[in-house]
């Protein structure tokens, strides 16, 4: 299984010759839907979800139940729920978590799920919602007005996967990710970093 990180949480997923992306948002490069055979999204933010690029790309897309996602309304959006187990284009995926982390005061309240791909690769949208089951790819947020980087580690040793690569990253800037990534490499074995397009 080839992962590709793009911008942000924008992850592409490739095996036997079919593509899985998660969270093609705004911040992401729209190479990453080339040839996209299906689209999962964690949530409703812009930063995971460009709606006027999917909606021309005409390929299955999966979504929490209750996300609002209305320029999506006339393609065919299959709803999802935590502890759903579904195929998205030929990959089986788990529905793990629920909502979105809080920023403040219980804000934001909406709809997130994070997907655990082919029991393998976890990419938990914006939660630290656990997966569940054991994964061999982790791939953790790294930063966020919603994450405190201690929450970050935390999470990532306890999933405790064989490979750790940092998402949500795109409001860093470079001495910002410096600090990230050797706080990670210091503490989270298997982490590294991926810079958009890499794969591992």
């Amino acid at each position: 299984m080839k992962i590709v990180k793009w911008t942000h949480a924008c992850v592409r997923i490739e095996h036997e010759g079919r593509v899985l992306v998660i969270d093609p948002g705004t911040w992401s490069e729209p190479r990453a839907l080339v040839g996209a055979d299906a689209v999962l999204l964690s949530h409703e933010h812009t930063d995971h979800v460009d709606v006027l690029r999917l909606a021309g790309l005409g390929v299955p897309v999966f979504a929490p139940e209750g996300a609002r996602l209305p320029d999506l309304a006339p393609l065919p959006v299959t709803r999802v729920a935590a502890g759903d187990r579904f195929d998205a284009a030929g990959f089986t995926v788990t529905a793990v978590g629920g909502r979105h982390a809080t920023i403040h005061d219980g804000q934001p309240d909406c709809a997130n799920l994070g997907y655990l791909v082919d029991d393998a690769v976890y990419h938990p949208g914006d939660s630290l919602a656990l997966p569940g089951a054991p994964v061999q790819t982790l791939l953790v947020p790294a930063q966020g007005s919603w994450l405190k980087l201690t929450e970050a580690i935390t999470f990532a040793r306890t999933v405790a996967a064989r490979r750790v690569v940092p998402i949500h990253d795109a409001q860093l800037n470079d001495r910002g990710l410096a600090g990230v990534n050797g706080w990670f490499a210091e503490t989270v074995p298997g982490y590294g970093y991926l810079a958009p397009g890499e794969t591992a």
